[in-house]
């Protein structure tokens, strides 16, 4: 093209910088975060082998295995999706379907917004207090569940209702058209073309719910033995695996090694990296189908 054309492209020099500074903060951003992954899957894959995840903490022999803690992350996330589900995609239904615009709504919206904002000790304050003493729980796997169902609910309910929101409009309306209630339109229509974001929301919960550490210190305990009834371990006192970090900190269990708390770290950074990419995988197999 001519370079006197009047169509030529302009660029101007605040552009250019404002380009630059975005495009340095994203590699500053992805630099941070290759560093730690990689210092930490550095430092933790060697630690890994079948013992160590096989195995429990021994005093006797001096050896450390992770057993327990897996264990108890996997039932203590179970048995809090089980108590979380059915009340925050219940309450997401209620706010996008059967509300109405006002004071009352906008007070729910807004009590949500500030429990999502809370940090995770006051959680585990209140379930010390709540569930651990009022109830008379003790130190448990399902104090600490209740506990982390109080901190994923802000998750399932939006992420539940904004899914809901963005079903397209006329499908509603079609089913209306139909004489088709509205109990059946939802259960039929608007849960199934919302499930990628119901799903995204329970992958996301498992994800916070596997990282939590300060709440459950004051719920679930620290013991670290392999549970004797799957049935009623519930009743027990269970440390995760991200409680276990902190242990390894400050009890110093034995057998453990310098690089034990590492190879804890690279496990759950696995986890959460798995569980993104089963978010990827799935929204798209259902978007697909």
């Amino acid at each position: 093209m001519n370079n006197d054309s009047p169509y030529k492209r302009t660029v101007h020099m605040d552009t250019v910088i404002i380009r630059t500074l975005a495009c340095l903060a994203a590699g500053i951003a992805l630099l941070i975060l290759f560093g730690i992954i990689g210092y930490i899957f550095f430092q933790g894959l060697p630690a890994i082998n079948w013992a160590f995840l096989s195995t429990e903490p021994s005093f006797l022999d001096q050896t450390y295995g992770i057993a327990p803690m897996i264990i108890n992350t996997v039932y203590i996330t179970v048995l809090a999706l089980l108590i979380i589900l059915p009340i925050g995609i219940g309450g997401a239904i209620y706010l996008s379907e059967y509300s109405k615009q006002g004071k009352i709504l906008s007070l729910i919206r807004f009590t949500i917004e500030i429990l999502s904002g809370i940090p995770s000790i006051v959680y585990g304050l209140f379930g010390a207090l709540f569930f651990v003493l009022f109830f008379n729980m003790g130190y448990s796997i399902l104090a600490g569940a209740f506990t982390l169902a109080l901190i994923v609910l802000p998750i399932v309910v939006r992420t539940t209702e904004e899914s809901l929101k963005s079903v397209d409009p006329t499908y509603r309306e079609a089913a209306l058209s139909m004489g088709v209630n509205k109990l059946y339109t939802i259960r039929t229509i608007l849960l199934p073309c919302a499930m990628p974001g119901i799903i995204a929301a329970i992958i996301l919960s498992v994800g916070r719910m596997v990282g939590e550490s300060a709440a459950l210190l004051c719920t679930s305990g620290t013991a670290y033995q392999l549970p004797g009834d799957i049935a009623t371990h519930y009743k027990n006192s269970g440390a995760t695996l991200a409680v276990q970090i902190y242990q390894c900190f400050t009890e110093r269990p034995p057998g453990m090694t310098d690089a034990t708390p590492f190879a804890i770290a690279a496990i759950l950074m696995l986890v959460v990296l798995l569980l993104n990419f089963l978010t990827y995988i799935v929204g798209k197999g259902i978007k697909r189908g």
